[in-house]
C-alpha cells in the first residue's frame, strides 16, 4: 500500500486560549501556528507528495496549502468529511477548564471508547470514520500511483490519535497515551499484512528518506538497518 503523512493542524486561536473549537467556523491559525504549518510544509518539501487531503475545517485546509505551497506540482487538497473534526455537541466552544469539571470528563480520559458527547458524536464513530477514509484514500493512490506513493491526510488531534491507535492494534481505551502536537507529523504505511507505523508526533528532523518510498515486508528481526536517506 501507500504512505500517508498524518498531519495536525498548527496552533489555533482557540488552541492558545484553552477552548474547545470542535467544528465551529473560522477557527483558523494563530502566528505561531502558521509557523509551525510553515515547517512542516519545509519538512515535507524533500517528499515527493502525490496528494493532500484535508478536513473541510479552515484550520486545516490553512495548514495543507502551506504545506502545498512547498511542493511541486502536487494537486490542490481535497475536502473529506471522514477527516473533520469529532463532534462534540454540547461541549464545543466551552474551556477545557470548565469541561474537566464534567463526570463524562473522567470517561473520556479513561474509556473513550464508551463516550457518546452529549448532542454529538461517539468517539468510537469518529474512529470508524476517519480510519475508513484513511484507507480508502489510501488505496485510491495506490492504484493511482503505485505502492511507493506517499501522501499527506491534514486533521484534528483526536482524530489522528484514533488512526494511530487504530495502526498499532490499540484498543480505543488507550488512545489517550497518544500525544499529537500542532503541526506534528505521524507516518503509517498499510501493508498487506499489517499496518507499520513509521513516527508519531514529529515535529523535527529530516523526512527525504521518504523519497525512496517504504517497501513492504516481514518485520527485520533486531530492527534492521533503518532507512537511507537519498
Amino acid at each position: 500500500m501507500a504512505t500517508v503523512i498524518l498531519v495536525r493542524h498548527g496552533r489555533t486561536t482557540a488552541n492558545a486560549t484553552g477552548l474547545l473549537a470542535g467544528r465551529a467556523a473560522g477557527v483558523s491559525l494563530d502566528q505561531i501556528g502558521r509557523e509551525q504549518a510553515a515547517l512542516t510544509g519545509e519538512r515535507l518539501a524533500a517528499v515527493p507528495v502525490v496528494g493532500v487531503v484535508s478536513s473541510p475545517l479552515e484550520r486545516c485546509q490553512q495548514t495543507a496549502q502551506l504545506i502545498l505551497d512547498r511542493q511541486s506540482g502536487t494537486p490542490h487538497a481535497p475536502l473529506e468529511s471522514g477527516l473533520t473534526e469529532c463532534d462534540y455537541g454540547q461541549w464545543q466552544g466551552r474551556t477545557l477548564s470548565d469541561l474537566a469539571t464534567e463526570d463524562l470528563w473522567s470517561a473520556v480520559q479513561s474509556q473513550p471508547s464508551a463516550v457518546i458527547f452529549p448532542g454529538g458524536e461517539s468517539m468510537a464513530a469518529m474512529q470508524a470514520r476517519a480510519v475508513a477514509a484513511i484507507r480508502r484514500h489510501d488505496a485510491a493512490f495506490e492504484a493511482e500511483y503505485g505502492p511507493g506513493a506517499v501522501w499527506v491526510a491534514v486533521s484534528h488531534g483526536d482524530v489522528i490519535k484514533s488512526i494511530v491507535a487504530d495502526a498499532l492494534g490499540m484498543h480505543l481505551d488507550l488512545f489517550q497515551r497518544i500525544n499529537v502536537g500542532p503541526a506534528s507529523v505521524s507516518i503509517v504505511r498499510y501493508g498487506a499484512s499489517r499496518p507499520s507505523v513509521y513516527a508519531i508526533n514529529t515535529d523535527a528532523g529530516d523526512l527525504s528518506w521518504l523519497s525512496n518510498g517504504i517497501h513492504s515486508g516481514d518485520a527485520p528481526v533486531g530492527g534492521g538497518a533503518g532507512h537511507r536517506a537519498p
